[in-house]
């Protein structure tokens, strides 16, 4: 492996579909749609529900700039950055092919965009809409990231501004803060 590499999800275009792996790069998950920790049932306090990973597409664009916006402009403004729709457009571009949407019944509901670098797996962006947030579906997807780091004898790494409150979220799941600068923390997940 480089040192610098996308990670590929594995994804069901449809839920009737099987998992298949996308060209270039290693899959995510290798499960079949029944048995993937992305997409089994799952039951919250609220509901049940079923999630899965789609490779995003360029008619995704707009939903994730969207998405973007709407999860990060607060916690960037706290750390003093003011982004334009473009340069959100442009951070949705960055790495377009390791993006992946997050679906729940068939809505997409966020996006995990993944990498390989220095041999972790490192999440370059996750974001999940505010009103899915608190269902577990975070810790699912990061369950998603800890297990294939646990088979490739690796680990998950990610930053998160100072502020935001995903910090928490990655504490609760076993994260440690290993460097911090005037902006953000440096997180990485071992076992």
């Amino acid at each position: 492996m480089s040192q610098k590499e996308s990670l590929v999800i594995n994804y069901a275009s449809s839920i009737n579909e099987p998992l298949e792996k996308n060209s270039g790069g290693e899959p995510l998950e290798k499960d079949s749609p029944t048995t993937s920790p992305a997409s089994t049932n799952t039951t919250s306090a609220n509901s049940s529900y079923k999630i899965r990973f789609q490779k995003a597409g360029y008619q995704d664009v707009g939903f994730l700039v969207f998405l973007r916006k709407l999860t990060m402009n607060t916690h960037l403004k706290t750390a003093g950055i003011d982004m334009t729709d473009d340069q959100h457009q442009a951070r949705v571009m960055e790495h377009f092919d390791d993006s992946y949407l997050i679906v729940l019944d068939d809505n997409p509901v966020g996006l995990i965009q993944l990498g390989v670098i220095n041999k972790a797996i490192h999440i370059r962006q996750f974001q999940i809409h505010p009103d899915y947030q608190g269902r577990g579906l975070g810790k699912r997807v990061l369950d998603v990231c800890k297990k294939k780091a646990r088979q490739r004898n690796t680990s998950v790494t990610l930053y998160v501004l100072l502020e935001n409150p995903a910090k928490n979220l990655y504490l609760r799941n076993g994260f440690e803060i290993e460097q911090t600068d005037k902006i953000q923390h440096f997180m990485r997940f071992f076992e």
